[in-house]
């Protein structure tokens, strides 16, 4: 364990169900709320065709269901010194990162109003976008399509918009991007490329497409709920999402005044490599991403008390994750049982923020010493032989008592449809008092 550990000193979140506050996330997240909704209707989707595309041969169908989120048409233009044209032509991605970037540095206690010329970093997972007309056309958005569509320019927005100098960098590895986003964060504070650095992962839907291809893939959600680690599940369900939080040095955040939320113990990515087809999962490659966060991160495997785990609520990824997990976290050995869940269960699967919303949620478990309920997880999946496994669904909301040393230990788990697979391990503190930030 690193004498001066990277820290996480402040978040911001916005998530399905309206929820623009970490309040309101730990609210729906302790009592268990899903925050699924229908298909919106202020986007110009061709939801009729959509619904309709169970009727196809070899097609599954598509519920009016998903994790959308309300504000994603909204924007304050003026407050960010962007004209009204050009937000416009801006993918909702960029836009939603930078009012929740400015949430996190509030949150943190630092005047994001005061950091021009700052050299912090700025790391962001993104998902693919299909926002907007084709560049390759005559309208009235032309001239601002090449920065309103580069997924580099979500992050570059931010740093633009905050006047940070430091490394800005837009991270795509499909649904692991946000906790590589994390993992590239803490290597360039550790490298010394900054001081500190924003890092996090934002998923907002230009089109439909993911409900497509995966019901062509007949492994989309045909009930509208994502049933993570459940016995039933029909397949995933998509959403969207945004997290960012603040990492720095300990030693940083204690000579600034600002409040540890977590340590970032340790962060690995990788590869499953050849064999199967590249969207699915590898156990194997899973297994030894663990054993390598475990080992950087310094701990033992059966310090870990909460996993928050990818989840996907598919027949294919699901099983394959919950055999990597308990050949590492569930020591039949243990006395206690880490208990494990995903975020997905409430809010569906916001694709590159994913991993992101997930950190959030154990550090708000680890801020209220309570480790809140997964969805579906009164049936668990029949994959695995629990009996064989101290690893145990968090069907309720439970106490989560720290350490002997005053910590509580948690992991992050994510991977993507290209392959790659990022974890985390992160030490929560006990917190003299509840911040409502």
């Amino acid at each position: 364990m690193s004498v001066d550990p990277i820290v996480i000193v402040g978040m911001g979140v916005e998530a399905p169900g309206g929820i623009e506050t970490l309040p309101d996330f730990w609210s729906a997240l302790a009592g268990g709320r899903e925050l699924i909704g229908p298909f919106p209707r202020d986007r110009d989707w061709p939801l009729a065709e959509l619904f309709a595309l169970g009727r196809l041969d070899g097609w599954a169908p598509v519920r009016d269901a998903g994790g959308f989120l309300d504000g994603a048409t909204e924007f304050d233009a003026q407050f960010f010194g962007i004209t009204p044209r050009e937000a416009v032509a801006m993918d909702p991605q960029q836009r939603v990162s930078m009012r929740v970037a400015w949430r996190a540095l509030e949150h943190a206690g630092i005047n994001p109003g005061a950091l021009d010329g700052d050299p912090a970093g700025v790391f962001m997972g993104v998902s693919i976008t299909e926002y907007g007309p084709r560049a390759a056309g005559v309208n009235e958005y032309s001239g601002y399509r090449g920065t309103g569509t580069a997924l580099g320019a979500v992050a570059g927005r931010i740093s633009h918009g905050l006047g940070l100098v430091g490394p800005s960098i837009s991270v795509d590895t499909a649904c692991a991007s946000s906790l590589t986003a994390v993992h590239q964060a803490a290597s360039a504070i550790r490298a010394g490329e900054c001081d500190w650095a924003l890092a996090g992962g934002v998923c907002v839907m230009g089109t439909p497409g993911a409900f497509y291809e995966f019901s062509k893939n007949n492994a989309l959600a045909t009930d509208g709920h994502c049933r993570s680690y459940a016995a039933d599940p029909t397949g995933t369900l998509w959403g969207e999402g945004a997290g960012v939080i603040v990492l720095e040095r300990e030693s940083r955040a204690k000579a600034l005044g600002h409040r540890i939320y977590g340590q970032l113990l340790g962060s690995r990515v990788n590869h499953n490599g050849a064999g199967a087809p590249i969207a699915v999962p590898s156990a194997d490659a899973q297994r030894r991403l663990i054993e390598a966060t475990v080992a950087a991160a310094g701990v033992s495997v059966d310090d870990i008390g909460l996993i928050e785990g990818h989840g996907t609520g598919t027949a294919v990824g699901d099983p394959l994750e919950l055999a990597a997990l308990a050949a590492t976290y569930g020591n039949p050995d243990r006395s206690d049982a880490p208990l494990l869940g995903s975020v997905k269960s409430n809010a569906g699967h916001a694709q590159a923020a994913s991993g992101m919303l997930g950190l959030i949620k154990v550090l708000l478990c680890g801020e209220h010493g309570t480790i809140a309920p997964s969805l579906w997880a009164d049936r668990p999946a029949t994959d695995i032989d629990w009996s064989a496994t101290t690893l145990r669904l968090a069907a309720e909301a439970t106490e989560w008592k720290p350490r002997p040393d005053g910590l509580r230990y948690a992991a992050v788990s994510s991977f993507g449809v290209a392959g790659t697979n990022a974890h985390a391990i992160v030490g929560l503190p006990v917190l003299e008092e509840t911040n409502h930030g």
